[in-house]
Formats: structure tokens, sequence, C-alpha cells
């Protein structure tokens, strides 16, 4: 079985700041939930059976503790941070697993879940739908792969090298020297990625570094290397067939309605009823 697992957050930042953005009332309020709902219910209509989402329900976590300037809520349009819940509670009424972390981030409901996955045999692929840098290191040959929508891109770990110069497992060290201005922690001045990945090259992670190369700079480096590094122990699920989609719940009826999205029902069911 192949398994989708999609970077929700990202999603819900998609479709809100999409080319097509309606001033009406249903589209202030839910606009981007339609559209992701959407974007997975067309996944399940092109043969995904078993998927999750992640979101970032409250868009801190305990890295905000160890970096001030670590991202966090701040900024984010009321309009769009307003849907994080309703779109985990439609996602949940549409009969999708969806993680809303709270310590932890949706990333690491990303790594965690494609780390239990790539345990079961009976997973022959692990699809991980986010443009995120730091998803990098979760890929695995052929097996884990990175999916980018935005450029419409397939990574596996021929691809995460091409791209960075370094290996999957290495994408938290290569993070910490560039930093990562999307997380907000600005790595080590004077590295650039090209000087990341030569040096990566040269000594392997960070830890193994004769200490004149970073110098002074050495604990800062390690302190953006744990920024970077994904957590995999979230306990999210014990069987894979837990995230196998059965159709829409009940509730989806009532939700389609508060959307006024009529069409998002008709699909769900037509999908439905191919299973």
């Amino acid at each position: 079985m192949i398994l989708h697992l999609i970077d929700g957050t990202y999603e819900l930042f998609r479709h809100y700041y999409g080319p097509v953005r309606s001033s009406n009332g249903r589209e202030l309020l839910f606009g981007a939930v339609i559209g992701v709902l959407g974007s997975v219910l067309q996944m399940i209509e092109q043969g995904a059976t078993h998927l999750a989402v992640a979101t970032d329900h409250v868009i801190e976590s305990f890295r905000n503790e160890l970096w001030s300037g670590y991202k966090t809520g701040e900024g984010i349009e009321p309009a769009l941070l307003s849907q994080f819940e309703p779109l985990e509670e439609m996602l949940d009424a549409m009969g999708v697993v969806v993680w809303p972390m709270v310590d932890l981030e949706a990333d690491d409901a990303l790594a965690s879940a494609a780390f239990i996955a790539s345990q079961d045999s009976r997973v022959t692929k692990v699809c991980i739908w986010t443009p995120d840098k730091d998803l990098g290191q979760c890929v695995s040959e052929d097996r884990v792969v990175q999916v980018d929508r935005r450029s419409t891109t397939i990574r596996d770990a021929q691809g995460i090298k091409a791209k960075f110069g370094v290996s999957p497992a290495l994408i938290p060290d290569y993070l910490a020297l560039v930093g990562d201005r999307a997380d907000g922690y600005p790595g080590i001045a004077g590295i650039g990625p090209k000087g990341a990945a030569r040096l990566l090259a040269s000594y392997g992670p960070i830890e193994d570094f004769p200490s004149h190369v970073l110098g002074e700079h050495r604990d800062r480096a390690l302190l953006f290397k744990t920024l970077a590094t994904l957590r995999t122990d979230a306990r999210l699920f014990r069987d894979v067939e837990e995230l196998r989609w059965r159709g829409p719940t009940d509730k989806f009826s009532g939700c389609c309605e508060r959307l006024m999205a009529p069409q998002l029902l008709a699909r769900a069911g037509k999908a439905a009823a191919r299973l």
C-alpha cells in the first residue's frame, strides 16, 4: 500500500494565499478549508486509500523554549488562523485522520508517521506532501519520498542530495548551518548552501567537525541542529490500517451545509461508493 501524509498547515496557507480569493462571506470564513478538503478529496479520487493530515494546532512548540526567535503565530492573519479548527473538524467529518499538534509541530507528526509506517512491510511507499526543507531528513531511498506540490517534484534520497548537496540524514546539520528563515533561526554567519554542503561532505555531522571549523559558533550550530531535527516518537497510530479512508461520516453533510459546499459532499459520496 502507499501511505500519503499531508502537511495540513502548508495546504491551508497555500489555499488561503492562492490565486483565487473571493470576497464573499463564505470564502472569507472558510475558503482555505474548502480548498484543502477539495485537494484531499482529489487525492482520494485519484486512488489514495491510506492518508492522514497533520496541522500545527497552536503554531508554537517546545522549540520556542529553546530559541526565542523561533516561529510563532504572530503576524498570521486572523482570518487564516481562524480556519485551523474548522479544517481539523471537517477533515475528521470527511473520514480523514487528522493530527492537530500542540506540543509538537505538524512536521514532527509527519516525521513520526513516516517512521512508524516505514517499519511496516505492507507499506510499499510513504509520500510526504510538503515543500518544507526539514522534511527532507525523513526521505529514505525511494520508499519514503517528499512530494513538493508547489514545484510538482517528487524527491527520493537522490533528489534530496541533488537539491541540497547532502544526504537526507544530514539535512538537520545543513539547516543548522545555513538557517531556515521560515522557522526563524539564522544559521551560522558566513556559511552558505555550498559551503555547508562542502563541510558536511568533508567531516560528516556537526558533532564530528574539528573544533576550529566552527569555533565559538559550535554550540549555536548544535542548538540550531536540535531545532531542525524532527521528532519521530509521537505515538499517532499503531496500525497503518487506522489510516484507511472508509468514506465520510454522517457529520459531513452538516459540515458541507455550513461551508455552503454541496459539491464536496457529492464528491465524497461518489468516492465512497467506489470502495
